[in-house]
């Protein structure tokens, strides 16, 4: 049965419901019934339909009570009643009877689906009035409100409205996707990143509705995309790192976080170039852009949609510098021109002068991944203009992107990327041989300099990953922040997430979390949560300033349950410091809350036999599985140590740590970690399955997206990794500061591992899997290295919600 989870639906009072209802052509005029006003609402209802007995006949269709349609049901003269209304309202919402719901049973089954079902009379002219009301907010099948839906097959065709149009706190569907203008603008930025003696001109995508040609100004939705004007998969794949390779031994050091501080360095600035003249008009255009849908979703509400590949990419200037200051300032000058504050050209020649003024200087930023990064770094400059941002699995600190505690650590699924690598990939001036003719060598120089400056001989952190690590500056941002992430997204791992929203706990703007069960990837087209909608509720009012409440309705944390496919529910914190925490500790493989005093040693070796490394090092789901299973042939290659099966549901919320006394046999070393989930069961699968083909509509004659939902796996599974950490052992204090680690000798640290929210049921049992090398994100030599835990000095803390 298909589940809805809807946040965004604002409560208003009985006159405003009045009012709306009448702005779109819901009138309640005298009729003798209601019955027969529910009659009317129908065939407003149906857009396609031309004259009232083509709409007629359609009703004629739809089934309304077990044994009756609708207009068999109104010929009889029967009293609407909620068990009615709800039958068709269920039709209307494209949910099918006999399968998704029974006639017989349609109010509880609305209620699983997740349909709000308005209590009274129906007989009551208020009553239908509010369940109509809550209907047209209510979601369908195709992730779409039923008033979205309307606005899709032409509601506002025959109906003046105002542009932009609000229903219950949100921006509706009615601009001309026909008359949408695309334009290009080259924006000059307070940057010479390629040296040539004249500041980096920066391509921009504009899309904006026609009717801003007649003076409307809107906001804008800007992504940063450094992929946007394409990549170059052959040059970025010549540059991956080896990953088999030893871990060595770094030379101790006693340093200080001073030591490596980054410090903006004073560089000279060409001047501005001259102003040529001024105009309303812009001399490029473009036919299509790598678009996400989201933003298109939007376009067709009343905002403005631009796109900026930033410096190094084709039609712009500068060279690619992956997570630089540098990019963080051209990032920033495009939401400058947007608010007004900054200067652009028309092309890259001319220097005729054109300013945004269709835009009505506030702005949003969008995106995932990197694009999710740009913003992030965006925000915590607090440049004026930028008014939120809605992060989607964005880096905080690209240290923690290619690093973890002195050690050198991939995103997940792409082993040997580092930073220079990415920034071969973006470098887009490539695909055009003219201009990258000009430029290569000077590339080529500063990409040696950043495989130096990135330094993957030892792992440290040091000045190149201070320079890009956003959490300090956290303190300066001033616009409101949206986070959506995935907590099985190990290629930006959780702790991005995790660390932002614990440094804005003492920032005063608004913030909200949305944690999914997804790896790396959108979640603006499944249909079990209201996304598009609570988004829609944020930026109307962040950019339309809209009074909705949104900063009350939504909840602080919305959270994508683990285990009951297609649940959300709201939760206030994610880990704080009056969270419950559950402490185990290691009595020889069990984890226990009781104390333990007999000293036990566990010791494991990290050399495998050369055919079984060879085999992890082609085959990642083997490793994964020969890991955390209870007899492998890794069994002498790990610690394994498990909790009793849990008697109720828990709910873990946080990040866990972990205490540690270690020795290794070499005089280096590193350890991994995995907290598992150990239980019998169906689980959701990695990646959404895609349940409807360009069945979302994202307004009147305009695009489509794909449908996708997580679902349960036909098969059950024995375990699931819930998260994981790393670290070098001679990190025990910190990235930076090198320690000395003498063979055989125990050291103490404490290691906290990736943050999650997670659900493990009754009769589950938690894991916890320490080895040394991961085959998926650290280097791998295969050494003759073996490391003993003292356990009855080993400590697991995990936080529950």
């Amino acid at each position: 049965m298909t589940k809805l989870n809807q946040f965004a639906i604002q409560p208003v009072d009985e006159t405003t419901l009045t009012q709306e209802l009448t702005s779109i052509g819901f009138t309640a005029d005298a009729f003798t019934t209601t019955a027969e006003l529910w009659q009317h609402f129908l065939i407003k209802s149906l857009p396609e339909y031309q004259g009232e007995a083509a709409a007629t006949d359609y009703l004629s269709r739809l089934l309304a009570t077990p044994t009756l349609d609708v207009q068999a049901f109104l010929a009889s003269g029967a009293p609407l009643s909620p068990a009615v209304f709800y039958t068709v309202a269920l039709q209307l919402l494209y949910f099918v009877v006999g399968s998704d719901f029974q006639a017989d049973t349609v109010l509880a089954d609305a209620k699983k689906i997740g349909v709000t079902v308005v209590e009274g009379d129906f007989t009551d002219v208020a009553t239908l009035k509010k369940a109509w009301y809550q209907l047209l907010n209510t979601h369908n099948k195709k992730s779409l409100t039923f008033l979205d839906d309307l606005a899709h097959r032409g509601f506002y065709l025959a109906k003046k409205v105002s542009q932009p149009f609000f229903f219950n706190g949100k921006a509706q569907a009615v601009f001309d996707m026909t008359k949408v203008v695309r334009e290009i603008v080259y924006v000059e930025a307070p940057l010479d990143t390629d040296e040539d003696g004249k500041r980096d001109l920066l391509k921009l995508e504009i899309l904006r509705p026609g009717e801003t040609n007649q003076g409307l100004k809107v906001p804008s939705l800007f992504t940063a995309s450094p992929y946007n004007q394409g990549t170059n998969p052959a040059a970025e794949k010549e540059k991956l790192h080896n990953v088999d390779v030893p871990l060595t031994r770094k030379e101790p050091n006693n340093i200080s976080y001073e030591d490596i501080q980054y410090v903006p360095a004073e560089k000279p600035l060409p001047e501005e170039r001259k102003v040529a003249g001024s105009t309303s008009e812009t001399s490029e255009t473009f036919q299509q852009e790598k678009a996400y849908s989201l933003n298109n979703y939007f376009l067709a509400r009343g905002f403005a949609v631009v796109y900026s590949a930033g410096i190094g990419t084709k039609d712009s200037d500068g060279i690619q510098t992956c997570g630089s200051v540098e990019q963080t300032t051209a990032t920033v000058a495009i939401i400058e021109w947007l608010a007004g504050n900054r200067r652009a050209f028309t092309n890259r020649t001319d220097n005729i002068e054109v300013k945004a003024w269709w835009c009505n200087g506030k702005v949003a930023m969008t995106g995932r991944s990197y694009l999710g990064t740009l913003a992030t770094a965006a925000a915590t400059t607090g440049v004026e203009g930028l008014a939120t941002i809605v992060s989607e699995a964005a880096i905080s600190n690209w240290y923690q992107y290619y690093r973890d505690n002195g050690l050198v650590i991939a995103p997940g699924g792409y082993p040997g990327e580092d930073a220079d690598v990415l920034a071969e990939g973006t470098f887009s001036r490539m695909h055009q041989a003219g201009d990258y003719a000009k430029i290569k060598n000077f590339f080529d120089e500063k990409q040696a300099q950043m495989a130096l400056d990135q330094d993957r001989l030892t792992g440290n952190y040091n000045q190149f990953w201070d320079e890009r690590n956003y959490l300090p500056n956290v303190k300066n941002i001033k616009c409101d922040i949206m986070m959506v992430h995935g907590v099985n997204d190990w290629n930006v791992k959780p702790r991005h997430v995790y660390q932002l929203w614990q440094e804005l706990q003492n920032v005063p703007v608004a913030k909200k979390v949305i944690l999914h069960q997804g790896p790396h990837i959108y979640i603006n087209n499944v249909p079990s949560i209201d996304y598009n909608d609570m988004m829609n509720l944020w930026f109307s009012h962040k950019l339309y300033g809209l009074e909705n409440n949104v900063n009350e309705l939504l909840p602080n944390i919305v959270f994508q349950d683990n285990v009951a496919p297609e649940t959300w529910q709201g939760f206030d914190t994610w880990e704080s410091l009056t969270s419950p925490q559950l402490t185990l500790n290691f009595e020889g493989d069990v984890l226990t809350t009781t104390a333990v005093e007999e000293p036990v040693r566990y010791r494991f070796s990290d050399q495998l036999p050369q055919e079984q490394f060879a085999k992890y090092q082609k085959d990642l789901q083997a490793w994964e599985q020969d890991l955390k299973a209870d007899a492998t042939p890794m069994t002498a290659n790990r610690f394994l140590g498990k909790t009793a099966p849990v008697e109720k549901e828990i709910i873990l919320s946080g990040a866990p740590k972990l205490k540690l006394k270690v020795a290794s046999s070499q005089d280096f070393g590193m350890l991994s970690f995995q907290l598992v989930d150990y239980g019998v069961t169906k689980r959701l699968k990695e990646m959404p399955t895609t349940i409807g083909v360009k069945e979302m509509s994202l307004g009147y004659n305009w695009q489509y997206d794909n449908l996708t939902e997580y679902q349960l796996a036909k098969e059950t599974t024995p375990f699931k990794m819930i998260t994981k950490g790393h670290v070098n052992l001679q990190n025990r204090h910190n990235p930076y500061q090198v320690d000395d680690l003498v063979p055989e000798e125990f050291v103490e640290l404490t290691v906290e591992l990736q943050p999650t929210l997670h659900k493990v049921l009754a009769g589950h049992q938690i894991g916890l899997v320490v080895y040394g090398t991961d085959f998926g994100m650290t280097v791998r030599g295969n050494q003759e290295i073996a490391y003993t835990l003292e356990l009855a000095d080993c400590q697991l803390t995990l936080p529950l919600q």
